[in-house]
């Protein structure tokens, strides 16, 4: 396959007040190196696979988590079944303990079972771990996850969160893609999707460009990232993001946050409601639209409230939260086939 042209620079020292001022106003993925060093879990990593694994599992609870887990005819990479409807893994319920020692048991076989336990909440399944192993660059109110698998590959895929991936044991690599790539990556099903984002149809390592010609296109504006134990990455919100976990064990402890996502609606729905709506229209009726969206929602031109006064009791204008959420409820009935 094509490199991408770019690797994802690195920043050292980084500091709370560097990485708000500095890291997250470029908009840009960025390795935080070494962030992690003092980390008791990555020190014990360092050690061996069964030295971290013994670390974690004096932290579980023994409450079952979700997994994940693919026969190794996948070869690592969670996907869809071949007619889309369903995926290539099976879903399972395991302690963080039965996972651990699975991947110790498997860590010589040469050709595995993928297994991943994915996005376990540390406050609810490893509680005290937290403790000891803090990321001081985000409020103490985002709670972290952990990712613990084998050798395995995600597809390209974004959150609707800001996010600072640590990596804890293993290496892992990142392959990024600016959001305005989303015609180039062949995204899938929206709503049926393998993690609760969708993700890109092209295997990251065996892309098919015969069938997929444009992300040809895509791999020019990608980065790159290769991080090992202590090394973080910053993922800005939307930007597409393939994962390769590239040991036996490899654990990764995650934040997401988004200080400006509000209520029980998001960006994405709106999106697919829209869809619902606009794609079917003919083509002088989108185009209408089109321009409506452009200056109402993403107001590319300017402020469209900017003539009205600025008390107004309007979308255009001001909406207390009891306003808001009477719209809300507004909406809702209209929307009600």
């Amino acid at each position: 396959m094509g490199k991408p042209s770019r690797s994802v620079r690195e920043w050292r020292n980084v500091d709370r007040e560097v990485f708000e001022n500095e890291v997250v106003p470029e908009n840009e993925p960025a390795i935080l190196k070494s962030i992690l060093k003092d980390w008791p879990a990555v020190q014990e990593s360092l050690k061996s696979p069964i030295d971290i694994s013994n670390y974690l599992k004096k932290f579980d609870t023994g409450r079952p988590a979700k997994a994940i887990v693919g026969a190794p005819s996948i070869n690592g990479r969670f996907f869809y079944s071949d007619d889309l409807k369903g995926f290539n893994f099976e879903r399972k319920l395991v302690s963080v303990s039965t996972a651990l020692d699975n991947l110790i048991s498997l860590s010589g076989a040469p050709n595995p079972p993928a297994i991943a336990m994915q996005a376990i909440s540390v406050a609810e399944i490893l509680p005290e771990f937290e403790k000891s192993n803090r990321l001081a660059l985000v409020d103490d109110t985002v709670s972290p996850r952990m990712w613990l698998g084998n050798k395995a590959t995600t597809a390209a895929h974004y959150d609707v969160y800001s996010n600072v991936a640590c990596v804890v044991a293993g290496q892992r690599r990142f392959t990024l893609f600016p959001p305005d790539q989303v015609a180039n990556l062949y995204i899938g099903p929206l709503t049926n999707t393998p993690g609760g984002s969708p993700i890109s149809m092209v295997d990251l390592r065996q892309p098919d460009l015969s069938r997929f010609p444009r992300f040809s296109l895509a791999l020019e504006t990608a980065r790159e990232a290769h991080l090992e134990p202590g090394d973080a990455l910053y993922v800005p919100i939307l930007w597409w993001h393939a994962v390769e976990s590239l040991d036996s064990v490899n654990v990764l402890v995650n934040y997401w946050w988004n200080t400006a996502q509000t209520g029980p609606d998001t960006p994405f729905h709106s999106l697919l409601y829209s869809m619902l709506l606009i794609s079917g229209l003919p083509p002088e009726q989108r185009e209408s639209w089109h321009a409506f969206f452009d200056y109402f929602v993403f107001q590319t031109n300017e402020n469209p409230s900017a003539h009205l006064p600025p008390d107004l009791k309007d979308v255009l204008g001001f909406l207390s939260a009891e306003e808001t959420g009477q719209l809300r409820a507004w909406l809702a009935q209209h929307l009600k086939p």
